[in-house]
């Protein structure tokens, strides 16, 4: 068995799904699949699925430090504005900023997530 599994979806703990898929509608596009009272799922234009799912008691991971996933999102346009436009719609930098080509964030419930200009097609 080749490739047995594709990916579906990557969902985010969180305590405000609303807000948080709101954010990321923002920073990526795309359209509400689902709003219920435990999350929101979002289709973003590469066709994946994100869901901002409430957990009870959340506490967000700490950069660097914490073990986590997280997103790495090619930009076309200038670094500094994309930086700008993600801050703008509530992104906060992260403290520790290891690499000038990249620049890391955190969305509204704290999940760090990096942009760069430098993307290696495959």
């Amino acid at each position: 068995m080749t490739e047995p599994f594709q990916l579906a979806g990557l969902s985010l703990d969180c305590d405000d799904p609303e807000s948080l898929a709101r954010f990321y509608l923002g920073l990526l596009g795309g359209r509400v699949l689902w709003n219920d009272a435990h999350s929101v799922g979002i289709r973003i234009p590469s066709g994946l699925t994100v869901a901002a799912q409430r957990v009870e008691d959340y506490f967000p991971p700490q950069w660097p430090g914490t073990a986590a996933v997280h997103l790495d999102l090619a930009a076309d346009a200038d670094l500094d504005l994309c930086e700008q436009h993600a801050l703008a719609i509530g992104a906060k930098p992260a403290p520790v900023q290891p690499d000038p080509r990249w620049r890391v964030l955190l969305d509204p419930a704290g999940h760090p997530f990096c942009i760069t200009t430098r993307v290696i097609a495959g």
